[in-house]
């Protein structure tokens, strides 16, 4: 398990959740295996208290499941879900590429590009983690510049069902089509045309789609 640094005011159960949710989207927590409250709490230097609050807490999101007197479970990834998070995340950000058309300055495209040099970066040196967390940052600041922050934050729940299949597809597909979509989405963006920025945010979080039989196929323990 990879172990994030703790923030300065964050508490216990909030550290661990942080750290588990982390570790569930990166695949360092395998779809169906078993967690132990104590492991987790050693590991991250914590008690055994805030743990067990963080893995109820993920278990509301259904990510976590929970049987008495046999143990936490992490949830196999259930496409219908991803699906439903794909879904309400493609209404958000088809209305909120309307609004960057109108809204965004130089300096948010100076920070678009930026993002995108490093995702190019790291896909020359195959860092899929890396690339997942630039991603999602690529995406939050079109909603940072677009005045909808609290949103995006919002969605990041739902999201975990949906990340762990992203995280997933960047392991078995070797493709640069995500970075491909992210530029022509900043393009359609500077140049305001909205309906186009609509069609490329459409098509960029439909892509899984066309990977889910592929990922099917070399991970079906993973799966529901």
């Amino acid at each position: 398990m990879y172990i994030l640094e703790r923030n300065g005011k964050e508490t216990a159960r909030e550290y661990a959740y942080r750290v588990i949710k982390h570790n569930i989207i990166y695949l360092n927590l395998i779809p169906g295996s078993m967690v132990s409250e104590n492991e987790l709490a050693e590991e991250m230097g914590i008690s055994r208290t805030p743990v067990r609050e963080a893995l109820i807490e993920l278990s509301k999101l259904k990510v976590v499941e929970i049987y008495p007197q046999r143990g936490s479970y992490i949830s196999l990834i259930d496409t219908g879900l991803v699906d439903e998070a794909r879904f309400v995340r493609l209404i958000l950000e088809q209305a909120m590429v309307e609004i960057a058309c109108d809204t965004a300055e130089e300096a948010d495209f100076l920070a678009l590009e930026e993002n995108l040099r490093l995702q190019e970066f790291y896909l020359e040196h195959s860092a899929k983690d890396k690339l997942l967390q630039l991603d999602n940052e690529f995406h939050e600041l079109l909603f940072l510049l677009s005045n909808k922050k609290f949103t995006y934050d919002l969605l990041g729940g739902m999201m975990t069902h949906f990340d762990r299949v992203r995280r997933l597809s960047l392991s078995v597909i070797k493709d640069s089509k995500n970075i491909s979509d992210h530029r022509t989405l900043l393009e359609a963006i500077r140049k305001k045309d909205k309906e186009a920025a609509k069609n490329i945010v459409t098509k960029h979080l439909s892509r899984y789609k066309l990977d889910e039989d592929e990922l099917k196929k070399q991970y079906p323990d993973y799966f529901k």
